[in-house]
């Protein structure tokens, strides 16, 4: 059965998506200024955010199977 997709649903997954954005945009800047320390910590950083972001959607179920091609 798939989840409710109501307002709290979509403000809460753009929360998600935009704390995303922004920790990528971090880790962008590490890689960019070879800074190893720091783009370890914000590649961590990003790999939590997405994980949160993967388990929202997996608790309503909207997690699906990757889409194949023939």
């Amino acid at each position: 059965m798939i989840g409710v997709i109501d307002d709290g649903f979509l403000n809460r997954y753009r929360e998600l998506l935009d704390a995303e954005s922004a920790a990528f945009d971090e880790l962008e800047h590490s890689v960019e200024e070879g800074d190893r320390e720091h783009y370890e910590l914000d590649f961590g950083t990003w790999r939590e955010i997405v994980a949160r972001r993967i388990a929202f959607l997996d608790r309503h179920d909207l997690m699906s199977a990757p889409v194949t091609t023939a």
